[in-house]
């Protein structure tokens, strides 16, 4: 049973029912879930150590997938663990504050991973665009200053969250339908007044996929502009082709923002765990996808893996 703390209007801990609906089955759903975390864990280590070890890849377009890279990390691991854990050993209950740090990152880094996709796309528009100026834009300094700006922006929207769910009284019991501390998966537990909530929680997430995309579209239209430009095909054809893993990348985590979207408003009466499942594959699918993506498409990424296997082989 979950105990009540007697000076607090809040519950000690909260239960994560995991998937609802597919309970029986979440052993086998485990199997790709730990599958696609191993290769997300992997591969962002390796992606990280790569651009760590080879000074030759101390760039700025480099740098911003190390933070990405990073960022990947930080996310699938603050859900993931947990999430194994009610899957094979039924270790459902987290402690409320647990939850709201679960929250906080889960939110936090997601936002954080945008704003990086952003930035990426501003590196690519400066190099295709503007070539000449591309080393005196992007300074060291500004990469740190847009790094920070990207973590200030996410902790500045997401700080009230915590405290604004501290407030509630949760009397609609401590089973949260769900396999992590989602921010409205939440806020359906608790009493009282919750409108604000919901739209601080919608206004953010629309605020940063909106805005977020709509100028990395910007950039690529410019630089499509650019590259239509060019006098040679095969000039056009390698400046569009330095694009092609940033494409990738905004592709596997924006699509399944948007799906999970619009199945939430065309297919509102389907099971919850069609939602879950959308929302788990948010979750996995970018950081699992990213660094093959990188790794396939970028030249000096698979050189320097291709010789870190040979050298083992010798």
């Amino acid at each position: 049973m979950t105990v009540f703390n007697i000076t607090t209007t809040h519950p000690a801990s909260f239960l994560l029912v995991g998937i609802p609906g597919l309970e029986q089955l979440h052993v086998w759903i485990s199997i790709p879930f730990c599958f696609a975390y191993t290769l997300a864990l992997l591969g962002n280590c390796t992606l990280l150590f790569i651009i760590q070890a080879d000074a030759a890849l101390h760039e700025p377009m480099y740098f911003f997938l190390a933070m990405l890279a990073a960022i990947d990390l930080v996310l699938s691991s603050t859900t993931l663990p947990k999430m194994l854990a009610i899957f094979w050993f039924r270790d459902r209950e987290i402690s409320f504050y647990g939850c709201l740090v679960q929250m906080f990152f889960l939110h936090s880094f997601s936002i954080m991973e945008s704003a990086v996709l952003l930035a990426m796309a501003f590196d690519r528009y400066v190099a295709i665009c503007k070539p000449l100026h591309y080393t005196t834009v992007l300074t060291r300094p500004l990469i740190t200053k847009i790094g920070m700006a990207a973590v200030a922006r996410a902790v500045t929207l997401m700080t009230p969250l915590p405290f604004l769910l501290r407030r509630f009284h949760y009397c609609r019991g401590t089973m949260i339908a769900h396999c992590y501390c989602e921010h409205m998966a939440v806020v359906r537990l608790a009493c009282g007044d919750t409108r604000f909530n919901n739209i601080y929680g919608i206004a953010v997430a629309m605020f940063i996929v909106v805005l977020d995309l709509l100028f990395v579209i910007l950039s690529y239209i410019f630089i499509l502009r650019a590259v239509l430009q060019l006098a040679s095909q095969e000039a056009r054809y390698k400046a569009f082709g330095t694009c092609v893993s940033h494409i990738g990348a905004i592709l596997s985590t924006y699509t399944p923002v948007v799906i999970s979207s619009v199945m939430h408003r065309v297919a509102r009466r389907a099971a919850p765990h069609v939602h879950i499942l959308l929302a788990i594959f948010y979750l996995l699918f970018p950081p699992m996808i990213n660094p093959i993506i990188y790794g396939v498409k970028t030249k000096q990424i698979r050189d320097h893996v291709l010789n870190l296997f040979q050298r083992k082989k010798v």
